[in-house]
């Protein structure tokens, strides 16, 4: 199984984008809205397919993105019924498995932190997703969404450290920059459970803490009852202009054949030197050549009437030059996937030499 981690650093939420590695069939724990783009766009260069997105809890401090990422790609959303949500397609009760490929996951239900949460735990034992039920040296708080200390200190010592010690912790958050922890470390170490803490004693710290409510917790709550859908329904995450797609390294690309067929109404900026602009690759007709060695001090030559479209050679300089552009306050602006080697293979037109 490949695990890849993903960080929102707003919320200090971390997403798991999980993967058989020989069906490429994948699951998704923890989408973040905001993070849609990013994480889409990893999906899509690793050529997976998105079986599921499975939330821990209804979270109150972030908004998931499991409602775009099931209009990007199908997938279904999996989570407790405990919080009677819409667009869930998977209710994630105690002992349902969740397959992707030759992969597992069995759910185990944590609650305590909300009265809805579950844990992940893969059919290996060998990792567990604990959401906010247990985080590295600490343990999601108990003061509201029918919270429990008392139910949450069984949870941990019932369902979580009954796992291998060397099962490792990938915990929802982190505020601290840590990225995991093991069951036994936890079980040692963990300052408010961990060692001889008895029930009281973990009560105890848990009704202590003082910590104000989640910012965002007025906004997202209501969201992730909703599965994250948008009020209306309709996704913010696509340009009306064209469609542009962000991808993992951040930088907006567009389709050659959308530009082919939408060249009258795009403004071509073509960043080569002038050797590469009339060599034999060639370049698009009516494209403006600004070398990227002087794109910064040019910037204000580029109209901004009409989306811009960056070319190079790959894709490769002009993915950087689509950014300069956008820093200087282009408003709309993508590089051309591929460059002009990929226009040329497509055999789309170009202009004359």
């Amino acid at each position: 199984m490949n695990v890849r981690p993903l960080f929102d650093p707003s919320s200090s939420t971390y997403s798991y984008l999980l993967a058989d590695e020989q069906t490429r069939q994948a699951v998704l724990i923890v989408p973040v809205f905001e993070q849609h783009a990013r994480d889409a766009a990893l999906i899509r260069e690793l050529e997976l397919t998105l079986r599921y997105t499975l939330e821990t809890h209804c979270h109150a401090d972030h908004v998931t993105g499991a409602w775009l990422m099931k209009e990007a790609f199908g997938s279904q959303l999996g989570m407790s019924p405990s919080y009677h949500a819409r667009n869930v397609d998977v209710p994630l009760v105690h002992g349902t498995q969740v397959t992707f490929g030759s992969e597992a996951l069995e759910v185990r239900a944590t609650p305590g932190h909300t009265d809805g949460c579950v844990s992940f735990v893969t059919a290996d034992r060998a990792r567990v997703f604990t959401g906010d039920a247990l985080l590295i040296r600490g343990a999601g708080r108990t003061d509201f969404q029918q919270g429990s200390a008392h139910l949450l200190f069984r949870s941990i010592r019932e369902q979580l450290f009954t796992l291998p010690d060397s099962c490792v912790v990938y915990p929802g958050h982190d505020y601290q920059g840590r990225t995991l922890s093991t069951i036994g470390e936890e079980r040692r170490y963990n300052p408010r459970i961990g060692g001889d803490a008895r029930e009281e004693d973990f009560v105890g710290y848990m009704r202590n803490l003082g910590l104000p409510h989640p910012k965002q917790m007025a906004i997202a709550v209501p969201a992730n009852l909703r599965g994250g859908e948008p009020e209306g329904g309709k996704s913010p995450t696509t340009p009306a202009w064209g469609p542009v797609v962000m991808t993992y390294a951040g930088q907006p690309e567009i389709p050659p054949e959308w530009v082919a067929q939408h060249r009258a109404d795009v403004h071509v900026v073509d960043v080569r030197s002038a050797a590469e602009f009339h060599a034999e690759l060639g370049h698009l007709d009516g494209s403006q050549l600004l070398p990227l060695d002087e794109l910064r001090a040019r910037a204000g030559e580029v109209p901004r009437d009409r989306p811009v479209i960056v070319v190079c050679q790959t894709g490769r300089r002009s993915a950087l030059a689509a950014q300069i552009l956008a820093s200087a306050g282009v408003p709309q602006v993508a590089n051309l996937a591929g460059g002009m080697v990929t226009w040329r293979l497509l055999g789309l037109p170009t202009g004359p030499a």
